[in-house]
């Protein structure tokens, strides 16, 4: 099964309502299927999503360089900071219409667009979302603000040189570049761009940019299943989402999202280990696990918020797994600890909620007894 982790760093947990399509799409597609390509289409036979010409009036007369892209775009790529989270998005409109993936607004009360010039202004309105592409369009109070043109996304083959601009974890104006690997039609109202440029917590929702300039996708999500698979969403379907505004104000979308109710959590079941317990563990094997289980749950608990609890159990079952490869081999008492939590896991397969919380325990059971430890120490 492959790990998807939508990148919405850093979000509390909330109610929140299931997001989109997409995360149903991570539910139930298999590898095989997105990988292999089952039923023999190649990406050129894709069906696209429709498609506009681009609002430039001339292409530059060149592909541009990498580092050339970053600078023509850069302007127009924004952060986008909650409370507790963190995404990219990008300017549409020069009147403060700001593009960026629906589920990077999931979790914050409160929510501000950080424009190039490190200038911080509140979303006031939130113009549009889609829930099945993990859209949303929002509207800043500014204006003559530097705009980035909509590419024509039906056209982009395997292949095709690619540029991902963001804020992953904080850094601002990250670029990376790479091809398009794949088209992949998910099914008919879904298509997404595979790309090899990598994406990492905080780019979510940045633009990914053709060797022309133009915006061609949304950076999405990634998988992490050996390698790591990013994807991004087609521009088409921004554009589609800008010609159908209904703008509410930012208080009356929260209230929406914060309507809708999670499943309440089963029983907890958090271990409790005597000091003895990480007898074997370095102090330096102590604070790396503490920091990955801590990064799990920040990205893990979004998307359980989502409604997307099996992505969540993934996410924190990878981080168990990698976790427990990074520790020294004395550090046996985790390592047990974290392989039992993945054994508790598995066996309720049929219920990925409780699969999610059986792991959390596992982590907060850990959590709990390196907090003692350091303190005794």
């Amino acid at each position: 099964m492959m790990q998807f982790l939508w990148y919405a760093a850093r979000v509390p947990l909330v109610r929140a309502p299931v997001v989109t399509s997409l995360g149903a799409w991570l539910r139930h597609a298999s590898m095989a299927a997105l990988l292999c390509g089952c039923g023999g289409q190649a990406a050129s036979e894709v069906a696209q999503p429709a498609t506009s010409t681009s609002a430039r009036e001339a292409a530059p007369p060149r592909d541009l360089t990498p580092a050339e892209i970053a600078k023509l775009v850069m302007p127009s790529v924004v952060a986008i900071r909650g409370e507790r989270s963190l995404g990219s998005g990008f300017v549409v409109r020069k009147d403060g219409w700001v593009a960026t993936n629906l589920h990077v607004l999931v979790g914050s009360r409160e929510l501000k667009v950080v424009l190039k010039d490190s200038s911080e202004l509140p979303v006031v309105e939130v113009l549009a979302v889609d829930s099945e592409h993990d859209l949303a369009l929002l509207r800043i109070d500014k204006s003559g603000l530097p705009v980035l043109t909509m590419g024509d996304s039906g056209a982009v083959r395997a292949g095709d040189a690619v540029v991902a601009i963001g804020h992953p974890m904080g850094l601002e104006d990250t670029v990376s570049d790479g091809l398009v690997s794949a088209v992949r039609e998910v099914d008919p109202t879904l298509t997404l761009l595979q790309i090899s440029a990598p994406i990492a917590p905080g780019s979510s929702g940045g633009p990914l940019i053709d060797s022309r300039g133009y915006v061609i996708g949304i950076a999405t999500m990634v998988s992490r299943e050996g390698q790591n698979l990013a994807f991004g969403v087609p521009s088409a379907y921004l554009k589609t989402l800008m010609a159908n505004t209904a703008p509410v104000s930012w208080k009356a979308f929260l209230a929406q999202r914060q309507a809708a109710v999670l499943p309440s959590a089963p029983k907890r079941n958090i271990p409790k280990h005597a000091l003895s317990f990480v007898a074997g563990c370095g102090e330096g094997d102590l604070r790396l696990l503490a920091a990955m289980m801590g990064k799990a749950i920040d990205v893990g608990a979004p998307l359980y918020n989502s409604g997307n609890f099996e992505a969540c159990y993934h996410v924190y079952e990878g981080a168990s797994l990698d976790a427990e490869r990074k520790l020294g081999a004395a550090c046996q008492g985790p390592k047990k600890a974290l392989a039992d939590g993945r054994r508790k896991a598995a066996a309720l397969s049929s219920d990925p909620s409780a699969q999610a919380w059986a792991m959390r325990d596992a982590f907060d059971g850990l959590i709990d007894v390196i907090v003692r430890k350091l303190e005794a120490d």
